[in-house]
């Protein structure tokens, strides 16, 4: 039986990566700063949380790293920790800096000072891109400008991983992963934001729905299918990093539209412009060819962006009831 050791198991891809290991056989540890204290809600709707053995680990604290490693003694550690929201980077830089570069460089040195054959996956994004067009959308191989204090800390995170990988022969990778959506996502993230409060709308509600700039551009996808990515990218005989999207890429408008048309709304009638969403600076749009995760990994996204808002609705009216 593998083991494997997810950081940041209370999060959205965390809980759905718990899920595919336990189905795949693994024995499954996930981390939080304080186990006793966290709520593990993600685990608990997807009714996995007796099956994950929960563990107290400050991914700051090269100690607390080096002292979980030993215990556990994983075969794969997946490394999805750190604060994940943009526009709360903006506000919390240092912090943002710290969670995600500083606790990805404890987690490599740990794993270097231990010379055990541990398979190592990093959580990387297509924030590190910053504009990217239709016409020559993100590679492996594209140039980073994040214009993000998260991406920043992502393309450190990056350059970490590829440094001890080519240093020390770690088995080590990253995963370029572009937007990815689903029911587990918070509240503050503007796609989950917007299906709530259309839900509610839908339902009776007279509010008005606050939103910042609806004229990005985002590669969106549904995140059950990433964590299988993720997977993949840690069985393969040489470690290397991979973009992983749909490779299509649409407007917030757009994904408005789609969300209130579906609930037989329109969405002009109950939204407004708030400029204090606005961030410092965005991203206006991205675009990512996901080909080689396609030919060496065989995975592509199976979800449209269609079937993608009709799920996001359909488990919010779940919720709901």
């Amino acid at each position: 039986m593998k083991r494997a050791l997810i950081c940041g198991v209370s999060g959205q891809d965390g809980g759905y990566l718990a899920k595919l290991l336990l189905d795949k056989g693994y024995e499954v540890f996930g981390t939080s700063r304080d186990a006793e204290l966290s709520s593990f809600s993600n685990l608990e709707t997807l009714g996995i949380t007796g099956q994950v053995k929960c563990v107290s680990m400050s991914l700051t604290d090269f100690r607390s790293v080096l002292q979980v490693l030993s215990d556990v003694e994983p075969d794969e550690i997946y490394n999805l920790a750190g604060q994940s929201s943009v526009g709360l980077s903006f506000q919390q830089p240092v912090e943002t800096l710290e969670s995600i570069a500083f606790s990805t460089l404890n987690l490599l040195e740990v794993l270097r000072f231990r010379k055990k054959p541990v398979r190592f996956y990093n959580a990387a994004s297509g924030e590190c891109y910053g504009e990217t067009s239709q016409d020559d959308p993100a590679t492996e191989t594209s140039a980073f400008h994040p214009k993000s204090p998260y991406g920043v800390a992502k393309c450190a995170a990056y350059w970490a991983v590829a440094n001890y990988r080519e240093s020390y022969g770690l088995y080590a990778c990253s995963g370029m992963l572009f937007n990815h959506e689903s029911p587990l996502r918070p509240d503050r993230f503007v796609t989950r934001k917007i299906v709530q409060a259309a839900c509610r709308i839908a339902s009776g509600s007279d509010e008005r729905l606050k939103l910042g700039n609806l004229d990005v551009i985002r590669d969106w996808g549904f995140a059950p299918e990433y964590v299988d990515a993720m997977w993949r990218m840690l069985q393969q005989d040489t470690p290397e990093d991979y973009i992983i999207a749909t490779g299509q890429s649409h407007s917030l408008m757009h994904f408005l539209e789609c969300v209130f048309e579906k609930l037989g709304l329109d969405w002009r009638k109950h939204t407004q412009i708030d400029k204090g969403l606005l961030r410092a600076s965005d991203i206006a749009a991205n675009y990512a060819n996901p080909s080689k995760a396609k030919k060496k990994l065989g995975w592509a996204a199976t979800t449209n962006f269609d079937q993608l808002v009709e799920k996001l609705i359909a488990a919010e009216k779940k919720n709901a009831v």
